[in-house]
């Protein structure tokens, strides 16, 4: 059985990967499925667990929304309090397993949502996540994951609550921030697919925007 939650702490890059990644969405395994040397979150954030980071992220971009402060709430965020949508309990193993495995799915689609990966570059990709220092559990499901077809009402089935597709939307901006134009259109296609209000999917750009070394 693969470690969802540690999978998630290296796609994101947190520092609970244990040193394996080194920043937000700029660790060694993102880098392989994105293609992208992403810039590091600022501050302490970067201590949080995958889980915990993309929550915290998604929690201070939908706090700014509803009060309508914005970005000039100023930047920094920590983890959403655990009693709220945001994060399952922490002794609420399936339901960490679960959330985990919906954001890692949903950082795996985002990285190949430009779509001009020919298969040559394929194979080079599949031969790097293989020489990776991760489980042969974790690469088993890349390799699956990273395989599908881009399936964005699949991804969508299993949210289920406004909190989770928040949470949906920042990892994948996470993935591919800054976007090229193929990776806006699904950015702008999983928000409308999800439900998000312009407003809010705006927001979380411009959180994690203010929170970039």
């Amino acid at each position: 059985m693969i470690d969802a939650k540690r999978l998630l702490d290296q796609l994101v890059g947190s520092g609970a990967a244990g040193g394996f990644a080194g920043g937000l969405a700029g660790g060694a395994l993102a880098n392989v499925l994105s293609g992208k040397k992403a810039r590091k979150v600022a501050g302490s954030a970067l201590q949080l667990g995958g889980m915990a980071l993309v929550g915290g992220l998604a929690y201070k971009a939908w706090q700014n929304y509803q009060q309508g402060s914005g970005t000039a709430a100023g930047p920094g965020f920590a983890a959403p309090p655990e009693d709220s949508a945001f994060l399952p309990a922490s002794n609420d193993t399936a339901g960490v397993r679960s959330l985990s495995l919906l954001l890692a799915r949903a950082m795996i689609a985002a990285a190949k949502a430009d779509g001009q990966i020919d298969a040559q570059e394929t194979r080079t990709i599949l031969n790097q996540i293989n020489s990776l220092n991760i489980s042969a559990e974790d690469k088993a499901f890349l390799f699956e994951e990273y395989g599908r077809p881009l399936d964005v009402p699949g991804l969508v089935a299993a949210v289920d609550s406004q909190e989770h597709a928040a949470e949906v939307y920042a990892a994948s901006v996470m993935m591919v921030d800054p976007p090229s134009p193929p990776e806006q259109i699904y950015l702008d296609t999983l928000a409308r697919e999800l439900g998000l209000e312009a407003g809010l999917a705006n927001e979380i750009h411009a959180t994690l925007h203010a929170n970039r070394n």
